[in-house]
């Protein structure tokens, strides 16, 4: 499974995230929080659809985070890159 959880402050750039992440089957867990399922292809459109389409227009402190929860690993976009701390996953 993946947790994207997200934090853009443009409206419009927001909207069009939300929905992109909802065609691909997320679920809405809180405000800025979805869940999807973890195949190679939604993680694939993912990273492509997120480095191409979204992080290149992140103001400042936009960010996203990617979390897979099978192989406990995260991936950071915009502002997030920056926050260097080991992350504790709980299965």
């Amino acid at each position: 499974m993946l947790v994207i959880s997200y934090d853009i402050s443009n409206d419009k750039l927001h909207t069009q995230f939300m929905k992109m992440i909802k065609k691909h089957g997320a679920i809405r867990l809180q405000y800025s929080v979805y869940e999807l399922n973890n195949t190679k292809r939604v993680k694939d459109i993912m990273k492509v659809q997120i480095e191409s389409r979204f992080a290149k227009q992140f103001d400042g402190g936009d960010s996203i985070f990617v979390f897979e929860t099978d192989s406990q690993t995260a991936v950071k976009y915009g502002n997030a890159i920056h926050r260097d701390q080991d992350m504790l996953f709980f299965t």
